[in-house]
């Protein structure tokens, strides 16, 4: 599982943004911005078990959907050894 995730994650930014809507149309005020380098099996072994990480087995309707990693809000960050304020 950790290798599919590091393929796509290795390095990868973070941007912090507050959204407002109006009029049907989405405006992002960008708060912060991160480089994140080195995705750390401890630490994302170390999510999975604080549950901050989780594993969906997506299989309704009779149909396999496939397996799903999905992460709280806010932790990603906290997978790299390196993080860069931009």
């Amino acid at each position: 599982m950790f290798h599919l995730v590091a393929g796509k994650l290795h390095n990868c930014f973070y941007v912090k943004a507050l959204v407002r809507r109006e009029g049907g149309k989405e405006y992002y005020h960008y708060q912060e911005i991160f480089m994140l380098e080195n995705l750390s099996l401890d630490k994302f072994i170390t999510a999975v078990e604080e549950g901050k990480i989780l594993v969906d087995f997506d299989a309704r309707t009779h149909h396999n959907h496939g397996t799903k990693i999905r992460m709280r809000q806010g932790y990603l960050p906290d997978l790299y050894e390196k993080k860069t304020e931009i």
